[in-house]
């Protein structure tokens, strides 16, 4: 097996950039590079979903991180002393900060903990905050986890700063562009693009507005990002342990991921997913698990976008590939296995329907291969229903998750039954129908033993 750690770019893509031969020797150790650093959050990744998905009982018998795992008070601390932050902005903040010594207080006294001690521990449970913070911080091209985040440069109410990848300045107007995914990626290429502070909060408002979920774990978890993080790293990713999204720069084929709102709502669903159906990340509930984020994640993008199922690309990552490749983005939920075919890392292997589902030890059962299956039943639910997506097809698979039926080690058909039972409540006999017909033209049929 090829351990890795959950990212937006698929292993099997920087293995192709690594063993082409069409690639120079930069370009291959570059990927190279990435891969090898990949394979090292294999093993956070089945830790917390592990604990996550252990009987009750067993819950906390090994140790894991609280829903709090980055010290909210020296966050909340620089915001409520930041000049660039407005008067109500730090006063929250303020008022937060005081909450959470509180709990900490009190915490440490039933421990016995010495009253100066400022830092959480595991077995402290998070304080219930008012409001979520963004932060975004320069790692300064680290690989050492231990140096994240690194040194702020934008914080909740903050103004924006200078760094290009933090804040690249003004939204674009999303009116401005026809809907064609050629002229989409073009488009957005020249004009001034959304931020990581500011698309991070696309998918906390996506997700506050739609379906009333308070930031991450719906109980207004701070979101902290770090830009600028290795040398050419091409890759972003949700880091579990240290509970923050993390991108790199990019290098020659591969960029551009603060840019990407469908890149930011998949990775933070990853964390989403932690606190409502947790999906052991290997084989089918792990290709499970990378398609709630990319359903999720195309959603918020339609949503910034204001487009209907029928009107959107659905195209994952369309601003990750850079210009010269021959292709329109990382996945396509509409066609998967179109996204692009290159010579320098090859096709996209996505097959779209279960007769071609192959067990296999690669990316961790071929989690990220085999997610464009229950993508395209996704996309043919959203179409076939009409509209929004988020407004049926969407809040049916919201309403999957948080029913209680998904087991960690949920199989495709398991999950489509669950989705008819979940439309059938939601929208009647035809919802239901809409639903098993997309999950039939996907190869995902109910056997039946008559």
């Amino acid at each position: 097996m090829a351990p890795h750690m959950c990212s937006v770019v698929p292993p099997y893509l920087l293995n192709a950039l690594a063993e082409s031969e069409h690639n120079s020797d930069e370009i291959r150790n570059s990927a190279r590079s990435c891969l090898n650093f990949s394979k090292n959050y294999l093993e956070k990744r089945q830790r917390v979903f592990a604990e996550l998905t252990a009987p009750r009982g067993l819950r906390g018998a090994a140790t894991h991180q609280p829903k709090q795992r980055i010290i909210p008070d020296a966050l909340l601390k620089h915001i409520s002393e930041c000049e660039d932050v407005d008067e109500d902005t730090r006063a929250k903040a303020k008022r937060d900060l005081a909450h959470i010594e509180e709990v900490q207080a009190k915490y440490q006294q039933v421990q016995g903990i010495a009253a100066q001690a400022k830092t959480l521990t595991t077995a402290a449970e998070p304080a219930k905050a008012e409001a979520t913070y963004r932060a975004v911080y320069d790692a300064k091209q680290t690989e050492d986890e231990g140096d994240l985040p690194g040194d702020v440069l934008r914080v909740e109410g903050q103004k924006a700063v200078g760094d290009e990848a933090a804040n690249q300045s003004e939204s674009m107007n999303q009116g401005s562009y026809t809907n064609s995914p050629y002229t989409h990626k073009i488009l957005r290429r020249i004009l001034p693009s959304t931020t990581a502070y500011d698309n991070a909060g696309n998918v906390l408002s996506f997700y506050q507005d739609i379906f009333n979920w308070k930031s991450i774990d719906n109980n207004n978890m701070n979101v902290l990002s770090s830009v600028h993080f290795g040398k050419s790293y091409e890759n972003a990713f949700w880091d579990p342990e240290i509970a923050q999204m993390v991108y790199g720069d990019g290098h020659n084929f591969l960029g551009n991921f603060t840019n990407a709102v469908d890149v930011i709502g998949h990775e933070l669903t990853h964390a989403v997913t932690e606190h409502t159906s947790p999906l052991d990340y290997t084989g089918q509930s792990g290709a499970l698990n990378e398609h709630i984020s990319d359903t999720f994640g195309i959603m918020v993008k339609q949503r910034v976008q204001g487009e209907t199922a029928e009107q959107a690309d659905w195209l994952i990552g369309e601003e990750c590939l850079m210009p010269g490749v021959k292709g329109v983005a990382l996945r396509s939920m509409k066609a998967p296995g179109t996204a692009y075919n290159d010579p320098r890392f090859g096709k996209d292997p996505q097959p779209d329907n279960f007769k071609d589902y192959r067990f296999t030890f690669e990316d961790n059962g071929g989690v990220h291969l085999y997610s464009g299956i229950p993508n395209k039943a996704f996309y043919l639910t959203a179409i076939a229903f009409g509209g929004y997506s988020w407004e049926k097809a969407g809040k049916i698979w919201w309403e999957t998750l948080q029913s209680g039926q998904i087991p960690p080690r949920c199989t495709f058909i398991q999950f489509a039954d669950a989705t008819v039972d979940k439309a059938e409540e939601l929208f009647g006999d035809d919802g239901a129908a809409i639903v098993r017909k997309a999950w039939n033209e996907v190869g995902v049929i109910r056997k039946s033993h008559a």
